[in-house]
């Protein structure tokens, strides 16, 4: 069964410590990156009696930079559908990356910057890399299973208002604080990498859901992913995959009859008109709203921990 892990610090002393029964057991470890903890860990670390609570802790994300953070769009059948696509028919797999500069707590600030009006939230599965990955995969380079250590929860935060107007995703997705990450790394045992299937993914905006769905209705899942990855980039340990957001965003594509009529626009008008459509919509990010997500299993045999933000204008 996985063990829980959470970074943290007090007293601007920084540790990792094992999640257990709703208390954190420090481990010692002290500032060990992410793959270092990793080979740490595989000692079977054990703690002592003293233990927190979350509150008396700075919880820290347990991804740390510098790290190579991929990530996969449009992944989830209801969020193609949403978008006007076809699940069925999608036969090529999005990737694309976001910068480790936007790694954050998993309790604290998301920061709207100030040219920043589309703000969107994207609940998502993260895995963690255990293994280097410096060559095409073929069938003698063991299961997939092997080169994944754990599971943590991330939030692909993203301005949309830079992300499609410009053309680039990786600006609009990694402003600083873009990436809350945490709170529990989950290192898996031996089997417990199947358990994704069975993850249950829910974001909440101000107590109200608004994504909600389970890993298993991933377009491509993470052995497929890993796989195509192989083909062109090289991962090492502690690099962490993104694997796409459940439906539920605030983004919703325009319908395919004003995307026609919007292609024989120019470009900036067409852009100008989407920003309109878009700020209709109460669904974006306003400063002073509250985030939860939580990502676990029926049994609770994994559970990522809850994620507790509050967005905050930047001054």
């Amino acid at each position: 069964m996985a063990k829980n892990f959470i970074r943290f610090e007090q007293n601007d002393h920084i540790d990792w410590g094992e999640w257990k029964q709703g208390k954190v057991f420090p481990l010692g470890a002290g500032e060990l990156n992410t793959k270092e903890f990793l080979e740490f860990s595989k000692n079977n670390p054990s703690s002592g009696s003293k233990s927190y609570s979350a509150e008396e802790l700075k919880i820290l994300s347990p991804i740390t930079a510098p790290c190579q953070v991929v990530c996969q769009g449009a992944n989830y059948r209801q969020h193609l559908i949403e978008s006007g696509l076809d699940p069925d028919e999608k036969n090529y797999n999005l990737f694309f990356s976001k910068s480790d500069a936007s790694l954050t707590s998993p309790l604290g600030k998301v920061i709207r910057p100030k040219q920043v009006k589309l703000l969107d939230y994207e609940i998502e599965l993260g895995l963690v890399f255990g293994k280097s990955i410096r060559e095409t995969w073929n069938k003698n380079s063991g299961e997939v299973s092997d080169y994944v250590a754990a599971f943590f929860m991330a939030n692909d935060i993203s301005a949309r208002d830079i992300q499609l107007p410009q053309l680039q995703w990786y600006k609009g997705k990694s402003y600083r604080t873009f990436l809350p990450a945490g709170p529990v790394l989950a290192v898996l045992e031996p089997g417990d990498f199947q358990l994704w299937k069975s993850l249950e993914l829910t974001l909440l905006v101000n107590d109200r859901v608004r994504q909600h769905d389970t890993a298993a209705n991933l377009v491509f899942n993470p052995e497929e992913s890993i796989r195509e990855l192989s083909h062109f980039c090289n991962i090492e340990p502690g690099d962490v995959l993104l694997t796409g957001t459940p439906s539920g965003c605030a983004l919703r594509a325009p319908g395919k009859l004003l995307q026609k009529i919007a292609a024989l626009l120019p470009e900036k008008k067409k852009w100008e008109l989407f920003q309109k459509g878009q700020l209709k919509r109460s669904e974006y990010l306003q400063p002073g709203d509250n985030i939860r997500s939580f990502i676990r299993s029926a049994d609770r045999r994994i559970d990522l921990g809850d994620q507790i933000l509050r967005v905050e204008q930047e001054s």
